[in-house]
């Protein structure tokens, strides 16, 4: 695994939130001079379409979040598995919990008989010195996701984030309600998603530009998360440290 995989996943995510704000900053260029027309056609898009339209961009940049995420997660599993040789003990200790959580189902409600028999799956790799399987890693709810999160996920896997200044200002500058980038994008996106707030009322006073830099902002972010990620599996932070290959270097 290497940080172009996950960049190019990235790139091809956020191409499609560029591509829609390139659409809604020609949109608000054309309404300068009144309501846009659909060429062909006497239909113009009206005021609160458009307000509807800038709302999307909230949801897809924290589906944008979102995706990120689980697949930097899931490449970290993948990696433990991927040489079919890692045993569970190997494991660092961050990664082992989360392996054990993931076989044993602990923070699952289930029948007993359940319970047991994923118990016993578990000891069978114990007695046995099964190499690991890919696994999941639990992440709560959906609708979660922001810088604290992000940070707070990377500390319980193992995995150190650092971010820069530059990156890191831009998504904590207060934009709306007092909240940076981050935290703007889920709120809106959480009070789109539960109905407290109409596309319309969201994107009140809002403007391509804005949207524009907030994007940029997130987009730079995660980023920077995808770098420490991928150092975090090349480097095999994940294992304990005297069973990484060549010390823990990339």
């Amino acid at each position: 695994m290497s940080t172009s995989d996950l960049t190019l996943f990235f790139d091809e995510r956020f191409s499609e939130v560029s591509a829609y704000l390139e659409l809604l900053e020609q949109v608000e260029v054309v309404a300068r001079n009144g309501p846009p027309r659909l060429a062909g056609s006497d239909y113009r898009i009206t005021a609160p379409q458009q307000k509807i339209l800038y709302s999307s961009v909230y949801l897809q940049l924290y589906n944008l979040v979102e995706a990120t995420m689980a697949r930097c997660i899931a490449e970290i599993t993948r990696a433990a598995a991927a040489s079919g040789k890692w045993q569970p003990h190997e494991l660092s200790d961050e990664l082992r919990q989360e392996w054990v959580r993931s076989s044993a189902r602990t923070h699952s409600d289930m029948a007993p008989d359940s319970r047991l028999k994923y118990a016993l799956q578990m000891t069978d790799y114990l007695v046995n010195q099964l190499p690991i399987r890919e696994f999941d890693i639990e992440t709560g709810g959906g609708g979660n996701w922001d810088d604290e999160a992000i940070y707070a996920m990377a500390k319980r896997l193992g995995c150190q984030i650092t971010i820069s200044s530059t990156a890191l200002a831009g998504v904590k500058r207060v934009r709306r309600d007092g909240m940076g980038s981050m935290k703007l994008v889920k709120d809106r996106r959480n009070s789109l998603a539960h109905g407290s707030i109409s596309f319309v009322e969201c994107a009140d006073g809002i403007i391509a530009t804005e949207l524009r830099e907030m994007s940029q902002q997130v987009e730079k972010y995660l980023r920077e998360v995808i770098k420490c990620f991928a150092r975090y599996i090349d480097s095999y932070i994940f294992l304990r440290p005297e069973i990484r290959p060549n010390g823990g270097t990339p």
